[in-house]
């Protein structure tokens, strides 16, 4: 344009112009364009919502609805487990997918022939079930949000045991490492935490939950020894006489069991105290002492 301007195919006045005209459409050009791909996000995710929304449940409810008592023993036939009431029992998986497996019957995220003081768990309510019955997993998340709704999903938990559980978890210095405390914002998935942060955010997520059954998968597999003998002598003080299942092979966690199952191949293979079953199952001391032979395998 400065050109033209010069050679004389354009006047001056006409360059200014033309400068103008161009100022003047940047923005709605650019507000379209921003405008088409909104609308191309918005219509991807509408679809993704909807698709979400047409899933059927894989649990579905009972025809005929039974509440199983309170302290009642929970049995889980397809492997043999018997978890009584108020005991800290402790499930070694000779490999680690079958305990996640048992867990996820235990709570009823996939159906089993599980028993509950004699009443077929599919036949309880759901709710019921997600109330009465907290699993909690390795792979558990953190949401957006602040501190204090992640730890405290309902919202009616008393401060005194939210930091009852936080001191359990032995979380107390991710807590005073926040300047906001309670009140800091949680990135989605927890991403300003560490993997050991995250995992003891989580335990206590479902301490504060304070079910009548709590099942824990590998708690503490994140964090280092000083700390996970820490949580798991609290943890057995937090929970005395209440229902817990810990699935580990950590020795320091083993050592305050009630009663431990060794689980291999789906089924329970032995059952007793930690060190009862060292002295008396080669197996089971192949799982839990974590070192390798001359062929390789976990001795």
């Amino acid at each position: 344009g400065a050109r033209f301007a010069i050679s004389g195919r354009i006047s001056p006045g006409e360059l200014v112009a033309f400068y103008g005209y161009a100022a003047f459409l940047v923005m709605p050009l650019t507000t379209a364009t921003e405008t088409v791909h909104k609308l191309t996000r918005a219509l991807v995710a509408c679809r993704r919502v909807i698709d979400v929304l047409r899933i059927e449940p894989e649990i579905a409810e009972p025809a005929e609805p039974v509440s199983p008592p309170s302290d009642s023993p929970l049995v889980d036939v397809e492997s043999g487990l018997r978890v009584e009431p108020g005991a800290l029992t402790v499930v070694v998986a000779a490999r680690p997918a079958d305990g996640a497996l048992l867990a996820d019957r235990l709570g009823r995220y996939v159906d089993g022939d599980v028993r509950w003081g004699g009443v077929r768990l599919s036949d309880v309510p759901v709710a019921e079930v997600r109330h009465r019955i907290v699993v909690n997993h390795t792979e558990s998340q953190l949401f957006t949000g602040t501190l204090r709704d992640e730890l405290d999903v309902t919202g009616r938990a008393p401060r005194s045991r939210i930091l009852a559980a936080i001191h359990t978890a032995s979380a107390g210095d991710v807590l005073d490492a926040l300047p906001d405390g309670f009140d800091a914002e949680v990135e989605e998935r927890g991403r300003s935490f560490s993997g050991g942060q995250r995992q003891r955010l989580v335990l206590t997520r479902a301490l504060v939950a304070d079910p009548e059954v709590l099942v824990l998968v590998e708690p503490t597999s994140a964090v280092d020894a000083h700390t996970e003998a820490r949580i798991a002598r609290r943890l057995r003080g937090a929970r005395d006489g209440r229902t817990t299942v810990v699935v580990s092979t950590s020795p320091l966690v083993l050592e305050h069991a009630d009663r431990v199952a060794f689980v291999v191949d789906g089924h329970v293979a032995a059952e007793g105290t930690h060190r009862g079953l060292l002295a008396g199952s080669a197996a089971y001391r192949r799982v839990v002492t974590r070192d390798e032979d001359e062929e390789g395998a976990v001795v």
